[in-house]
């Protein structure tokens, strides 16, 4: 047992939980972007796609799908963590200062961690990656 609540033998599926929880409620960030969907008030009008924010909606969806899937995982876990980092620092931290709190960046603040965390732990059971070593 984990502490007494869960058992050690979950890990590897709350691991791919929540791999795909996370690349599910990424790539949402991408298709509002590109796609207007689901529709929200930040971006009712779209992106360019030749802009940051458009390129950002490109890597949210490419990332997303990838992440949920399972392939690929460290590598794209590590370039969607570097790029959260970005977006924390420029769109956050430049806007309202260092706390996540306060500044409206929770959620580039938990995505940069969690695909950290995938970059060093891999994709883990129900993945493409896991299926193809073995």
């Amino acid at each position: 047992m984990l502490n007494g609540i869960l058992p050690a033998s979950w890990s590897g599926y709350t691991h791919a939980i929540l791999r795909i929880t996370a690349g599910l409620s990424f790539l949402s960030h991408g298709t509002t972007k590109l796609f207007k969907f689901p529709m929200t008030d930040y971006f009712k009008d779209g992106v360019e796609l030749f802009s940051l924010m458009g390129l950002a909606g490109v890597l949210e969806v490419a990332g997303g799908i990838l992440i949920i899937i399972g392939l690929f995982t460290r590598t794209t876990a590590f370039v969607l963590s570097g790029m959260m980092a970005v977006a924390y620092f420029m769109a956050h931290v430049s806007m309202g200062g260092i706390m996540p709190l306060l500044n409206g960046g929770e959620a580039a603040y938990l995505y940069c961690f969690i695909f950290l965390w995938l970059a060093t732990a891999g994709a883990g059971p129900w993945s493409v990656d896991a299926s193809r070593k073995g």
